[in-house]
């Protein structure tokens, strides 16, 4: 399964769309376990497995003319008994993330940060990736082939009116991807081909089960409360604009919490970065608006009220 696909699925049963908890792809869901209990559990297994396992540190200090700078994980024995466990590189870093009440320990292998811009956390990323159990396991990989992951999903609705999700990832994923930054620049071989400048982001992400799926697993192949690891090389970002109404996603955030789902104006069920009329006057929000040559955004505010006309219903251009 593509992990477009697992990642979206994740994040439909995470806001509770249309999720069956007793049966969800013919793996039977118990009720959840306390998330704090589980978080305890999955840090000391990431814990022991970056304590227990190297990277392919040497390759990337001293890269072959043929190396293709892809993260690869092995075990400290045998004849490996001397290589520096991931958990003493300085190259790991550790994120708090608190979800649901429950504060989460994520860890970042940053082996190269990447030139390039990185990513807000409402941005699309073009990423190649491996998606690992601790056990190697793998359950989804596009080491080849670049996916474009929009972080977070937008939403559309439907003929009927009903709300549907579109795109997004785990916030693990998002979370961790955010501290890498793309190439500088590409060329296109006469194959049609994309060759990118050897300066893009160059990692791995380890993931407990409360950013990723925690007891909702979308395939068989991913057990329940099971920390997840993702090789991930950033190779561009784009700032997203969900519904195109010229203000970047990000903007959108207007209590700046780093969530757009809760930003709702017009309390129509369309969160603002994907509702094209924030303040649902009829006036397009792109009409409220005024983007400048340089791509700033003067947000105006017609009536002197303390509240730009793209968020102000009592305030709207006459058709």
């Amino acid at each position: 399964m593509r992990i477009n696909k697992l990642l979206l699925i994740g994040l439909m049963a995470f806001l509770v769309f249309s999720c069956d908890n007793d049966d969800d792809n013919g793996i039977t869901v118990d009720p959840p376990r306390d998330r704090g209990e589980v978080a305890l559990e999955n840090d000391q297994a990431l814990l022991d497995y970056l304590s227990t396992h190297f990277y392919n540190y040497e390759e990337f200090e001293n890269p072959s003319e043929d190396f293709n700078y892809v993260v690869k994980f092995d075990t400290i024995a045998g004849e490996n008994a001397d290589k520096l466990p991931i958990i003493e590189s300085d190259k790991l870093l550790t994120k708090t993330i608190n979800n649901q009440g429950v504060d989460e320990k994520l860890y970042v292998l940053k082996i190269r940060e990447g030139v390039g811009e990185k990513p807000k956390f409402t941005d699309s990323t073009f990423v190649t990736y491996q998606g690992q159990l601790l056990t190697e396991d793998v359950f989804d990989s596009s080491l080849k082939s670049p996916v474009w992951f929009s972080l977070v999903s937008y939403f559309v609705r439907n003929v009927n009116g009903s709300l549907a999700p579109v795109g997004g990832v785990i916030k693990g994923f998002s979370e961790g991807l955010q501290e890498f930054g793309g190439a500088s620049n590409f060329s296109i071989n006469p194959d049609n081909t994309i060759e990118w400048t050897n300066d893009f982001g160059v990692g791995a992400i380890f993931i407990p089960s409360g950013l990723g799926y925690f007891n909702n697993p979308p395939s068989v192949s991913i057990p329940a409360y099971s920390p997840l690891i993702f090789k991930v090389n950033m190779l561009r970002v784009n700032e997203a604009d969900h519904d195109r109404d010229g203000i970047p996603s990000y903007l959108e955030d207007l209590d700046g919490d780093k969530d757009v789902f809760n930003d709702d104006t017009d309390e129509d069920g369309l969160p603002n970065y994907s509702d094209s009329d924030d303040d649902g006057d009829g006036t397009p929000t792109k009409e409220e608006i005024t983007l400048n040559e340089d791509g700033s955004i003067n947000f105006i505010d017609s009536n002197s009220d303390g509240t730009p006309d793209y968020l102000d219903p009592d305030f709207f251009k006459e058709q």
